[in-house]
């Protein structure tokens, strides 16, 4: 299927599940008339080639249907006598929302944030930049997704380049990452975290804090399991985990399981937003430990 083929494709979805939710049609029943003739593949996935594109479709309404949320914050250094910190990490989320549920929630937690205010109040003492691109449909929200090397959102971006360090959160399905067996077998605990990015000693620190905190954490440049973790590793310089001024930094790809646990209820935003602690300390233990990774980091990193 050719890119035109699969942008008319998706815009017929997008614009069924527009009129069904006006109407109040029938949204399944609308979906398979407008199924496309020749199905999209793992390979072949209908996609938009960049943001740029993405808000360029007229289908779509940037705060009903998609959103993008950041913060950056304001830094003087206004005496000559002194000398100011300036922020050094990034937090992003570039599928977040409804297209790979819990990332925003992590996003806003590890800057600093409550994920359940609408008002963005900090609540922890040290606080990072951050950007978040956001799926809002009540379904199909897979129709927003944008590989991560073709972001080209000028906010992201911008963030990514003003930092040393950027940490950047995704979501994947444990069957996708092809594990070998032996250790990470399909009927055991199925929630892991893959560390990628370029920067290794980044890398190193968030897999040592995030096992030292319970969880299952893999380097995805590690040896044993690199084989399959190609499409997961975050190798690619125009991803903007990697647009830093090191032009490296790191990502993470979460299991489904990993990530619904870290909610009492990982139904629906609304109910993440509600329910991160409530999950018996555990979105605040990966959240501290991803924290502790950024501060091991940047504590090897003075200011010039």
């Amino acid at each position: 299927m050719t890119y035109p083929e699969r942008t008319t494709s998706r815009r017929t979805v997008l614009t069924a599940l527009a009129a069904a939710a006006t109407v109040g049609g029938p949204i399944l029943s609308q979906l398979a008339a407008a199924a496309p003739a020749v199905a999209a593949t793992a390979e072949d996935p209908i996609e938009y080639a960049s943001n740029t594109a993405l808000y360029k479709d007229t289908n779509l309404v940037e705060g009903t249907s998609y959103s993008r949320r950041y913060r950056r914050h304001q830094q003087f250094d206004l005496k000559m006598t002194e000398k100011y910190d300036f922020p050094r990490t990034a937090i992003l989320a570039l599928h977040g929302g409804g297209i790979e549920i819990g990332t925003s929630e992590l996003c806003l937690g590890i800057a600093g944030y409550s994920p359940s205010d609408a008002a963005g109040a900090a609540i922890l003492p040290t606080v990072h930049d951050y950007f978040m691109f956001e799926g809002l449909l009540s379904s199909g929200n897979r129709a927003l997704h944008v590989t991560s090397k073709n972001c080209d959102d000028h906010v992201a971006l911008s963030t990514a380049a003003s930092h040393l360090n950027v940490l950047s959160l995704h979501g994947c399905q444990f069957d996708q990452l092809k594990l070998p067996t032996s250790s990470f077998p399909a009927t055991g605990d199925r929630g892991v975290a893959v560390v990628g990015g370029l920067h290794a000693e980044f890398r190193t620190a968030l897999v040592t804090e995030i096992r030292n905190a319970g969880f299952q954490a893999v380097d995805a440049y590690d040896s044993r399991y690199s084989a399959t973790l190609g499409d997961f590793n975050g190798s690619h310089v125009t991803n903007p985990c990697n647009r830093t001024m090191l032009a490296k930094g790191a990502q993470l790809e979460l299991t489904t399981e990993l990530r619904e646990s870290l909610f009492g209820d990982s139904s629906s935003r609304s109910a993440r937003a509600a329910t991160w602690n409530q999950s018996e300390g555990r979105f605040e233990s990966f959240r501290d430990a991803c924290r502790k990774a950024i501060a091991t980091v940047e504590a090897g990193q003075p200011i010039l």
